[in-house]
């Protein structure tokens, strides 16, 4: 009875301080937003901000901001906010999602190749699509870019899993091998497109390498927003399946889940969200590594706190990155791609090293 009563009381703790957290991740998030969109060349306060939101539904109870400071939010900062709030989003929600399926903390879009993948297919459609668009039909030509990039992170993925999967369990180190291995062919073709390609098309594929924000517009913001959004939000619902899944696939098959075809949903669900992701924003590495690493240092494994924590930090992380970004060099711009695998890689070191329970030196 007493062993219950600690057990129930473990839980009680547990549930609170996942509680705790999603509000408080929910609070940074709010916070790196208002930040985000007024800090920079033009300065514009949090209330200055809520007051040009307000007056886009009719309501002019603020007031108090500049013509240039309304235009400014909302033709530049804006829309390249709410991109890095959907792409950190989808990469960190999707890199908790894999190391989940593959049941190991090492499995991201970029390191096995999903992200380089989808890079690859987008910048095949960058090059070849003035020989596409004429055949192609015109509500097809408009969906090329995030369509080339969603199948192409699909591949890689399918590829890595079968080459990783054997009699039902999946090879840790055959995995990041085989997801070496693809991302040094998707390098190659994409170095091959750069020689083939013309001043734009280079200039286009160049955003793909480096990763960045900056050439977002409303319109294609709102073409690849609902590719983005609902991947990522589905993905938060595995929570039950993934957890089983800690245990392996037979324990989770034993438990009423249909393993094999969550892994199909999982895997399709995170290349839509992640190519998406990358057909706007190239390739931006080690967001989905990083973030489910912080997530679970903080709060734990379970993942009906991890999935939607994920997202909350992931879409803070990266606003905040494009922030440091678009300001550390004025008044040039430094490709957030950099960035981030600046702050990611020497991470990736220092979990690796922990993992081998071995001393810096």
């Amino acid at each position: 009875m007493e062993i219950a009563v600690d057990i129930g009381q473990a839980a009680e703790r547990q549930a609170r301080r996942s509680r705790y957290a999603l509000a408080v991740f929910a609070t940074v998030l709010l916070a790196a937003f208002f930040f985000a969109v007024g800090y920079g060349a033009v300065a514009i306060a949090p209330l200055e901000t809520l007051a040009i939101f307000l007056s886009q539904i009719g309501l002019e109870v603020l007031g108090g901001y500049e013509g240039v400071q309304e235009m400014v939010l909302l033709a530049i900062r804006l829309p390249r906010a709410i991109l890095a709030l959907l792409a950190g989003a989808a990469l960190a929600v999707a890199g908790a999602a894999l190391q989940g399926l593959f049941r190991n903390p090492l499995a991201d879009p970029g390191l096995i190749g999903v992200s380089t993948g989808s890079a690859l297919a987008a910048g095949t459609a960058i090059v070849f699509s003035g020989a596409l668009l004429g055949v192609l039909p015109a509500w097809l030509s408009a969906a090329i870019l995030p369509l080339a990039a969603f199948l192409g992170g699909l591949a890689t993925t399918l590829v890595v899993y079968r080459i990783a999967s054997r009699d039902g369990r999946t090879e840790v180190a055959t995995m990041l091998l085989a997801g070496i291995a693809l991302n040094a062919l998707a390098a190659a073709g994409i170095g091959l497109l750069v020689f083939v390609s013309d001043d734009q098309q280079l200039r286009d594929l160049q955003f793909w390498l480096l990763g960045g924000l900056g050439g977002v517009t409303w319109n294609s913001l709102l073409s690849a927003a609902p590719l983005i959004l609902v991947p990522t939000l589905l993905l938060a619902l595995f929570s039950r399946q993934l957890n089983a899944l800690l245990l392996g696939e037979t324990e989770a098959t034993h438990l009423g889940f249909d393993v094999e075809r969550t892994k199909r949903l999982i895997i399709v669900l995170a290349a839509l969200a992640v190519g998406a992701s990358v057909a706007l924003t190239g390739v931006i590495g080690f967001i989905g590594l990083v973030v489910p690493h912080l997530v679970r240092l903080m709060i734990g494994p379970d993942h009906r706190t991890l999935l939607p924590a994920s997202i909350l930090l992931g879409a803070a992380l990266l606003l905040l990155a494009d922030l440091v970004a678009r300001t550390i060099v004025l008044p040039a711009e430094l490709p957030v791609g950099i960035l981030t695998s600046c702050i990611g890689g020497p991470f990736f070191l220092w979990l690796l090293i922990r993992r081998r329970g071995l001393g810096m030196w």
